[in-house]
């Protein structure tokens, strides 16, 4: 990611690039996929081609999504991982089409983030991992329909009761999380110990910087691990598969 200054020039894209971008998924959806092509703004050009069911603009270097981007009605999937977004529009809630939601590996902070959001009833996954979160908004509580949350990699020290009593809730990340210390923290394990883990995003996909982090992340865990593995007591997730079982080959898998 880019440092100070203005950053980089990024490319300009036209209507009729964005035109050529639209591919036609599996289940006969039109969607609209501009990941990877070094876009510094959001593209209003797009807003003209507002008929689309899914928008990937993942893996740029956007720093704002403007409240434009609720003419997207009938958006049902919109990825946004991976650029530089500290915060979200309030116009976001109007999107109620949305079953899908992936803004992590940002520069989200819990003030980025709008109560509107409760607006979205119909969401199904909503990724916010690898983002600057120190708490997460008790709003998401009233997305009834959720099935999968990504909150892993942020700043969080404890997850709203609202949010782990979700009726739907059947995958919760929340790894690298400083949590309080395990013998602190039954109440709180307890509290999730129904749900699966959730990985949204592959290692390939994340910057230097960040890959880094969470492999250190990784090893200062299995230190832990390896020192409580000295002292034998009973495992908390006795019934539960290792959180690796749950990862994905390829993130297309998600959609």
């Amino acid at each position: 990611m880019a440092k100070g200054g203005k950053g980089p020039k990024g490319k300009k894209i036209t209507l009729n690039v964005a035109k050529n971008c639209i591919k036609i998924t599996f289940d006969g959806k039109k969607r609209l996929d501009l990941s990877k092509m070094g876009i510094t703004t959001f593209p209003k050009c797009i807003l003209r081609l507002n008929d689309v069911d899914e928008l990937d603009l993942s893996r740029n270097m956007i720093r704002k999504i403007p409240d434009s981007i609720s003419k997207f009605q009938n958006l049902r999937w919109l990825d946004l991982h991976s650029n530089y977004i500290d915060k979200l529009p309030e116009s976001i809630g109007q999107m109620t089409s949305l079953l899908y939601l992936n803004v992590s590996n940002n520069k989200l902070t819990t003030n980025g983030l709008p109560v509107e959001i409760n607006q979205l009833k119909n969401i199904r996954t909503v990724n916010l991992g690898l983002n600057h979160l120190d708490s997460v908004p008790t709003t998401l509580g009233a997305l009834k329909e959720l099935h999968e949350v990504g909150l892993h990699d942020n700043l969080l020290n404890t997850i709203p009761n609202s949010i782990s009593k979700l009726p739907k809730l059947k995958k919760l990340n929340t790894k690298r999380n400083p949590f309080p210390k395990v013998e602190e923290s039954s109440t709180f394990i307890d509290s999730i110990k129904r749900l699966e883990n959730l990985y949204l995003v592959e290692e390939k996909e994340l910057c230097t910087t960040c890959l880094r982090k969470c492999q250190q992340a990784r090893e200062k865990v299995n230190k832990i691990k390896n020192m409580a593995a000295a002292t034998p007591k009973k495992a908390i997730f006795s019934n539960l598969a290792s959180p690796n079982s749950m990862a994905k080959d390829s993130q297309e898998d998600w959609r």
